[in-house]
């Protein structure tokens, strides 16, 4: 992706975003020339990766395989070991008219997605065979909202406002907007690095093509801009 379609993306979400009458912690808003004033104090941020993320999953067709996320907060895989400190994470993502998250599991993550507003959300959902492929007959069963349901095998599951659903781990899921969406994320520690499976071939993190300078610094641009030892 081209560093001035990231910067776009940043500012219409942004604007999406408050119209939900939502809002972003004030670091969000840091310059790349704040994040280069910043100390130890701040290493939470940068070691847990929270703040903007905007992926095309490398196709390089954000309008259509794309998500804009958010991560306000996470703990680490060491909490997860030993059962203690921050064991959650919280993100918010804007899911544009039919911009589809291609399909994937998590080996660890337990996770509620979440309508927050606007549009409808649209899922697809497929256990994960013993060898990782899809599971395309039968049943599946889900929670939403606690209410347990059940429907064939890939059929669509739709999230009006207000309404959010359980995905357990092993469970490959794929998501779009019907309508421009506001959703929310709560889940087990996030860890995108490592726990992320994806049925296709494909990248969590996009390639950035520098052609102008950044208007916040995604996740992925820390290591560059943050200078404090962590």
């Amino acid at each position: 992706m081209k560093r001035s379609e990231i910067n776009a993306v940043i500012r219409s979400a942004d604007a999406f975003i408050r119209k939900q009458s939502f809002y972003l912690p004030p670091f969000a808003y840091w310059k790349a020339q704040d994040w280069q004033k910043k100390g130890v104090e701040v290493s939470e941020i940068v070691e847990s990766s929270l703040g903007w993320d905007i992926t095309d999953f490398g196709i390089g067709d954000f309008a259509k395989f794309g998500l804009f996320l958010f991560t306000l907060r996470n703990g680490s895989p060491k909490n997860l070991a030993s059962g203690s400190g921050k064991l959650y994470a919280e993100k918010i993502m804007v899911v544009e008219d039919g911009q589809t998250t291609p399909l994937h599991f998590h080996w660890f993550k337990m996770e509620d997605i979440i309508n927050r507003g606007g549009g409808r959300l649209k899922l697809r959902l497929y256990p994960a065979s013993a060898d990782e492929d899809l599971v395309r007959t039968g049943d599946v069963n889900f929670s939403v909202d606690g209410c347990q349901r059940s429907i064939k095998v890939g059929e669509v599951i739709t999230l009006d406002p207000g309404e959010s659903i359980t995905l357990g781990q092993h469970f490959y899921h794929e998501f779009w907007g019907d309508g421009r969406v506001l959703v929310g994320e709560v889940s087990l520690v996030n860890d995108d690095n490592h726990d992320n499976h994806f049925f296709q071939s494909i990248g969590r993190f996009p390639t950035i093509e520098e052609d102008e300078a950044p208007l916040h610094l995604l996740v992925s641009d820390y290591a560059k801009h943050y200078q404090a030892k962590v």
